[in-house]
Protein backbone atom coordinates (compact mmCIF):
# COMPACT_ATOMS: atom_id res chain seq x y z
CA UNK A 1 0.00 0.00 0.00
CA UNK A 2 1.06 3.51 0.10
CA UNK A 3 1.24 6.23 2.24
CA UNK A 4 1.30 9.88 1.17
CA UNK A 5 2.81 12.27 4.39
CA UNK A 6 2.88 16.14 3.69
CA UNK A 7 5.29 18.27 5.48
CA UNK A 8 4.82 21.10 7.91
CA UNK A 9 1.73 23.02 6.62
CA UNK A 10 2.42 26.60 6.92
CA UNK A 11 -0.45 29.45 6.71
CA UNK A 12 -2.71 29.56 4.07
CA UNK A 13 -0.04 29.44 1.35
CA UNK A 14 0.57 25.80 2.37
CA UNK A 15 -3.37 25.06 3.01
CA UNK A 16 -3.60 26.18 -0.78
CA UNK A 17 -1.35 23.90 -2.36
CA UNK A 18 -2.23 21.15 -0.68
CA UNK A 19 -5.88 22.46 -1.80
CA UNK A 20 -4.15 22.30 -5.36
CA UNK A 21 -2.25 19.12 -5.48
CA UNK A 22 -3.50 17.04 -3.07
CA UNK A 23 -6.56 14.89 -5.23
CA UNK A 24 -4.01 14.69 -8.46
CA UNK A 25 -1.05 13.26 -5.93
CA UNK A 26 -3.52 10.46 -4.35
CA UNK A 27 -5.17 9.69 -8.09
CA UNK A 28 -1.74 9.17 -9.50
CA UNK A 29 0.05 7.57 -6.84
CA UNK A 30 -2.58 5.14 -5.83
CA UNK A 31 -2.41 6.49 -2.35
CA UNK A 32 -4.34 4.41 0.49
CA UNK A 33 -3.38 6.91 3.23
CA UNK A 34 -3.01 10.61 3.23
CA UNK A 35 -0.99 12.14 6.41
CA UNK A 36 -0.24 15.70 7.31
CA UNK A 37 1.42 18.05 9.64
CA UNK A 38 -0.87 20.35 10.43
CA UNK A 39 0.48 21.98 13.43
CA UNK A 40 1.24 25.60 11.51
CA UNK A 41 -1.53 25.79 9.38
CA UNK A 42 -3.34 28.45 11.06
CA UNK A 43 -1.74 31.52 10.28
CA UNK A 44 1.58 29.87 11.02
CA UNK A 45 0.88 29.11 14.29
CA UNK A 46 -1.79 26.67 15.66
CA UNK A 47 -4.34 25.25 13.92
CA UNK A 48 -8.13 26.02 14.53
CA UNK A 49 -11.25 23.75 14.22
CA UNK A 50 -12.55 25.43 11.31
CA UNK A 51 -8.67 24.71 9.41
CA UNK A 52 -8.86 20.90 10.65
CA UNK A 53 -12.00 20.28 8.71
CA UNK A 54 -11.02 21.94 5.87
CA UNK A 55 -7.61 20.24 5.53
CA UNK A 56 -9.78 17.13 6.16
CA UNK A 57 -12.49 17.79 3.49
CA UNK A 58 -9.57 17.96 0.80
CA UNK A 59 -8.83 14.15 1.61
CA UNK A 60 -6.79 14.20 4.25
CA UNK A 61 -7.35 11.28 6.39
CA UNK A 62 -5.19 12.26 9.60
CA UNK A 63 -3.96 15.62 11.25
CA UNK A 64 -0.46 15.46 13.13
CA UNK A 65 0.49 18.17 15.94
CA UNK A 66 3.79 19.23 17.63
CA UNK A 67 5.16 22.23 19.94
CA UNK A 68 2.12 24.70 18.08
CA UNK A 69 -0.73 22.44 18.69
CA UNK A 70 -2.16 24.33 21.75
CA UNK A 71 -1.10 28.02 20.13
CA UNK A 72 -5.19 28.18 19.10
CA UNK A 73 -7.56 28.40 22.41
CA UNK A 74 -10.51 27.54 20.33
CA UNK A 75 -8.54 24.06 19.28
CA UNK A 76 -8.51 22.58 22.84
CA UNK A 77 -11.90 21.65 23.36
CA UNK A 78 -12.48 20.39 19.39
CA UNK A 79 -9.36 17.43 19.77
CA UNK A 80 -12.17 15.45 22.29
CA UNK A 81 -14.50 15.73 19.36
CA UNK A 82 -12.26 14.87 16.33
CA UNK A 83 -9.87 11.83 16.59
CA UNK A 84 -8.04 12.45 13.41
CA UNK A 85 -6.27 15.42 14.94
CA UNK A 86 -3.57 14.61 16.45
CA UNK A 87 -1.30 16.25 19.17
CA UNK A 88 2.13 14.93 20.19
CA UNK A 89 1.30 11.69 22.56
CA UNK A 90 4.35 12.70 25.22
CA UNK A 91 2.34 15.70 26.44
CA UNK A 92 1.25 15.25 29.98
CA UNK A 93 -1.46 13.58 31.21
CA UNK A 94 -5.10 15.28 31.59
CA UNK A 95 -4.52 17.39 28.11
CA UNK A 96 -7.16 17.09 25.19
CA UNK A 97 -6.54 14.98 22.68
CA UNK A 98 -4.26 11.95 21.61
CA UNK A 99 -1.65 11.19 19.93
CA UNK A 100 -2.46 8.11 18.34
CA UNK A 101 -5.33 7.20 15.54
CA UNK A 102 -5.96 4.06 14.39
CA UNK A 103 -8.26 3.42 11.53
CA UNK A 104 -8.28 1.46 8.20
CA UNK A 105 -6.63 3.20 4.94
CA UNK A 106 -8.93 3.58 1.26
CA UNK A 107 -7.56 -0.15 0.33
CA UNK A 108 -8.93 -1.29 4.08
CA UNK A 109 -6.15 -2.36 5.73
CA UNK A 110 -5.96 -1.19 9.47
CA UNK A 111 -3.38 2.02 10.10
CA UNK A 112 -2.42 3.31 12.99
CA UNK A 113 -0.57 6.92 13.19
CA UNK A 114 1.30 8.12 15.70
CA UNK A 115 2.62 11.62 16.70
CA UNK A 116 5.50 12.15 18.90
CA UNK A 117 7.71 15.17 20.03
CA UNK A 118 11.38 15.51 20.75
CA UNK A 119 12.83 16.81 23.80
CA UNK A 120 16.17 18.50 22.95
CA UNK A 121 15.98 22.00 22.47
CA UNK A 122 12.09 21.98 22.43
CA UNK A 123 9.63 22.16 25.89
CA UNK A 124 10.70 19.19 28.45
CA UNK A 125 7.85 16.91 28.22
CA UNK A 126 7.86 13.36 28.59
CA UNK A 127 10.31 11.18 27.06
CA UNK A 128 9.10 10.26 23.60
CA UNK A 129 11.41 7.17 23.22
CA UNK A 130 9.45 5.65 26.20
CA UNK A 131 6.27 6.93 25.46
CA UNK A 132 6.50 5.06 21.66
CA UNK A 133 7.06 2.16 23.45
CA UNK A 134 3.95 2.33 25.13
CA UNK A 135 1.72 3.14 22.45
CA UNK A 136 2.72 0.54 20.11
CA UNK A 137 2.38 -2.09 23.13
CA UNK A 138 -1.02 -1.07 23.14
CA UNK A 139 -1.59 -1.56 19.53
CA UNK A 140 -3.69 -4.31 18.41
CA UNK A 141 -1.25 -6.52 16.75
CA UNK A 142 -2.98 -6.75 13.79
CA UNK A 143 -2.10 -3.31 12.33
CA UNK A 144 1.10 -3.76 10.97
CA UNK A 145 0.62 -0.57 8.88
CA UNK A 146 2.30 2.03 11.60
CA UNK A 147 3.17 5.47 10.71
CA UNK A 148 5.41 8.15 12.97
CA UNK A 149 5.66 11.53 12.88
CA UNK A 150 8.25 12.65 15.10
CA UNK A 151 8.09 16.15 15.13
CA UNK A 152 11.80 17.46 16.87
CA UNK A 153 14.45 19.97 16.88
CA UNK A 154 17.63 18.07 16.54
CA UNK A 155 18.17 15.71 13.71
CA UNK A 156 20.47 13.74 16.10
CA UNK A 157 17.56 13.32 18.07
CA UNK A 158 15.50 12.25 14.92
CA UNK A 159 18.05 10.13 14.03
CA UNK A 160 18.05 8.24 17.29
CA UNK A 161 13.70 7.92 17.06
CA UNK A 162 14.31 6.15 13.62
CA UNK A 163 16.95 3.41 14.60
CA UNK A 164 15.22 2.66 18.12
CA UNK A 165 11.91 2.08 15.91
CA UNK A 166 13.85 0.39 13.09
CA UNK A 167 11.83 -3.24 12.51
CA UNK A 168 8.65 -1.77 14.59
CA UNK A 169 6.95 0.92 12.33
CA UNK A 170 6.02 1.19 9.01
CA UNK A 171 7.68 4.68 8.75
CA UNK A 172 9.30 7.42 11.23
CA UNK A 173 9.77 10.79 9.42
CA UNK A 174 10.59 14.03 11.20
CA UNK A 175 8.88 17.25 10.88
CA UNK A 176 9.36 20.78 13.02
CA UNK A 177 12.77 22.23 11.21
CA UNK A 178 10.92 23.16 7.83
CA UNK A 179 13.68 22.08 5.83
CA UNK A 180 13.41 18.73 3.83
CA UNK A 181 16.77 16.87 4.50
CA UNK A 182 18.04 14.43 1.53
CA UNK A 183 18.48 11.10 3.83
CA UNK A 184 15.39 9.41 2.52
CA UNK A 185 16.00 5.44 3.07
CA UNK A 186 14.02 2.49 4.22
CA UNK A 187 16.75 1.37 7.14
CA UNK A 188 17.59 -2.30 7.92
CA UNK A 189 14.55 -3.40 9.50
CA UNK A 190 12.82 -2.23 7.70
CA UNK A 191 11.31 0.97 8.44
CA UNK A 192 11.14 3.90 6.24
CA UNK A 193 13.26 7.39 7.08
CA UNK A 194 13.79 10.87 6.56
CA UNK A 195 14.81 13.19 9.26
CA UNK A 196 12.51 16.40 8.25
CA UNK A 197 9.85 15.97 5.69
CA UNK A 198 10.19 19.56 4.56
CA UNK A 199 7.67 22.60 4.85
CA UNK A 200 3.94 22.87 2.87
CA UNK A 201 4.80 26.86 2.61
CA UNK A 202 5.99 30.20 1.25
CA UNK A 203 9.72 29.10 1.15
CA UNK A 204 10.92 32.47 -0.18
CA UNK A 205 11.24 33.09 4.05
CA UNK A 206 12.66 31.48 6.72
CA UNK A 207 11.06 29.04 7.97
CA UNK A 208 8.00 30.35 5.99
CA UNK A 209 8.22 33.38 7.99
CA UNK A 210 9.00 37.04 6.28
CA UNK A 211 12.71 37.29 5.50
CA UNK A 212 13.09 40.79 6.05
CA UNK A 213 11.56 40.44 10.03
CA UNK A 214 13.62 37.85 10.58
CA UNK A 215 16.66 39.87 9.18
CA UNK A 216 15.64 42.77 11.21
CA UNK A 217 15.86 40.39 14.64
CA UNK A 218 19.66 39.23 13.78
CA UNK A 219 20.71 42.57 12.44
CA UNK A 220 19.18 44.92 15.66
CA UNK A 221 18.27 42.26 18.14
CA UNK A 222 15.02 43.89 18.36
CA UNK A 223 11.69 41.80 18.53
CA UNK A 224 8.70 42.33 16.23
CA UNK A 225 5.76 40.73 14.71
CA UNK A 226 6.26 37.72 13.16
CA UNK A 227 4.85 38.07 9.41
CA UNK A 228 3.94 35.11 7.49
CA UNK A 229 5.47 35.16 4.17
CA UNK A 230 3.96 34.82 0.84
CA UNK A 231 5.92 33.66 -2.59
CA UNK A 232 7.84 30.74 -3.41
CA UNK A 233 5.17 28.12 -2.28
CA UNK A 234 6.03 24.72 -2.25
CA UNK A 235 4.70 21.29 -0.78
CA UNK A 236 7.15 18.61 -0.04
CA UNK A 237 6.96 15.21 1.79
CA UNK A 238 7.12 11.67 1.18
CA UNK A 239 5.38 9.16 -0.28
CA UNK A 240 6.20 5.30 1.58
CA UNK A 241 5.54 1.88 -0.32
CA UNK A 242 4.82 -0.70 2.32
CA UNK A 243 4.04 -4.22 2.24
CA UNK A 244 0.42 -4.57 3.92
CA UNK A 245 0.71 -8.00 5.05
CA UNK A 246 4.24 -7.35 7.34
CA UNK A 247 3.93 -3.38 7.87
CA UNK A 248 7.59 -3.55 6.47
CA UNK A 249 8.36 -0.67 4.19
CA UNK A 250 9.52 -1.12 0.73
CA UNK A 251 10.10 2.19 -0.71
CA UNK A 252 10.03 5.66 0.14
CA UNK A 253 10.75 8.65 -2.15
CA UNK A 254 10.31 12.41 -1.84
CA UNK A 255 7.55 14.41 -3.24
CA UNK A 256 7.61 18.10 -4.16
CA UNK A 257 5.52 20.23 -6.04
CA UNK A 258 5.07 24.13 -6.95
CA UNK A 259 2.81 26.07 -6.90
Amino acid sequence: MNILFIGDIFASGGRGIVADHLNQLITENKIDLAIANAENSAGGFGITPFIAEELLSLGLDVLTGGNHSFDKREIHDYYDTQARLLRPANYPPGLPGSGVYAGKARNGVPYAVLNLQGRASMANIDCPFRKADELIGQLDPAVKIRFVDFHAELTSEKMAMGWYLDGRVTATVGTHTHIPTADARVLPGGTAYQTDAGMTGPYQSVIGVDKDTVLRRFLTGLSGRMEVAKHGVELHGVIVSADENTGKAISIQRIHCKQ
